[in-house]
């Protein structure tokens, strides 16, 4: 982005939080007036096919930045290849109470306890309505606050019902560490039972709307062995189409010294790079080879983006580093991925 170590300066001057919501409203400006061009170098071509789906590049953005689906027309045109909105939930709920949103600023890092706050699914596809995208949309959804664990799956059911017909694929949000007892339901039995009911449900709405849509799970990075060949097992079973790893740590691992380590919520930036890659690389040894993979996790520069491609990631997300270096780290991961891949060719 053009000037953007100077627009960083001025938005990390303000809780991190108010600087959110005063970006994606300006960036939504900017792009209905033409400018979205100018903000960065535009990435090159490296299409990607995956679950039936055509990617104009294998970067995309993760779920988090826009909840309610309000900026994607303008978050896709700065060069993403595709853009997952979201996590939304049945209905509107405010999250958990502010501050909740931390900056770890030499460690390139966020510490967040956001609890899913979104408009509601309704809102979200409102908002969507107007928008056009030149790339993928994803729609992560998951369960309000106070719903209890054993009702959960009629909370995603609710929601792919009605955003089915919008996204061109849906992610199954489990390992959010900020919703009490969500990552529970990635233990063998809820998890089969999740899954189960909304593939169950992806065949009733696929003849509805002449079309099935790819369905992907988002998983904890902080899975041990035994909880990776879990997943493997019922995800293989119920046939889920892809799944994401990973998504914020509850762990603190290269930040214990800082004075915000001990603020609850999920880390994400650098220090989560190698821990998301490790519980991707067990992920690929334990899913079939067919399955793929979206890597998500401490990509704060194109080289962590090209070596989970490497890994066996089809994929890439970012969040963090965005947020970090902007806009032109679209470009560098991509370029990093095309000079990984011709150098393995």
């Amino acid at each position: 982005m053009i000037g953007y170590p100077l627009v960083r300066s001025f938005l990390f001057a303000l809780d991190a939080e108010r600087a959110h919501d005063l970006t994606l409203p300006s960036l939504s400006a900017a792009h209905s007036l033409g400018l979205s061009r100018l903000a960065c170098s535009r990435p090159p071509d490296l299409p990607v096919s995956c679950f039936g789906l055509d990617f104009p590049n294998p970067v995309g953005l993760a779920a988090g930045l826009d909840k309610n689906g309000a900026h994607a027309e303008a978050l896709a045109a700065l060069g993403f290849g595709f853009v997952e909105v979201g996590t939304v939930t049945p209905k509107p709920q405010p999250g958990n109470p502010k501050p909740r949103m931390f900056r770890l600023t030499q460690h390139q890092a966020l510490i967040n306890r956001l609890g899913f706050n979104n408009d509601g699914v309704d809102q979200l596809l409102k908002n969507l309505e107007s928008q056009s995208l030149p790339c993928p949309l994803g729609i992560n959804i998951g369960k309000n606050k106070d719903t209890a664990n054993e009702s959960a799956h009629e909370d995603y059911l609710i929601c792919l019902r009605k955003v089915y017909a919008r996204a061109d694929y849906v992610t199954v949000n489990i390992s959010s560490p900020n919703t009490q007892g969500l990552r529970d339901l990635q233990a063998a039995e809820p998890l089969n039972r999740l899954l189960g009911t909304l593939l169950d449900e992806r065949e009733s709405l696929a003849s509805q709307h002449g079309q099935s849509k790819p369905i992907l799970l988002k998983v904890a990075p902080d899975l041990d062995q035994a909880g990776v060949d879990v997943i493997a097992r019922v995800v293989e079973t119920c046939a889920v189409d892809g799944v994401i790893a990973t998504n914020t740590t509850i762990g603190r691992s290269g930040v214990e010294s800082h004075c915000l380590a001990k603020e609850p919520g999920g880390l994400s930036g650098a220090p989560l790079t190698e821990l998301a890659l490790t519980t991707q690389r067990l992920l690929r040894t334990a899913l079939p080879t067919d399955m793929p993979i979206v890597g998500v996790g401490g990509i704060v520069k194109g080289d962590h983006a090209a070596d989970k491609i490497s890994a066996g990631a089809t994929l890439v997300q970012i969040y963090t580093g965005f947020i970090y270096r902007g806009p032109n780290l679209i470009a560098e991961c991509v370029e990093s991925i095309r000079k990984s891949i011709a150098l393995d060719a």
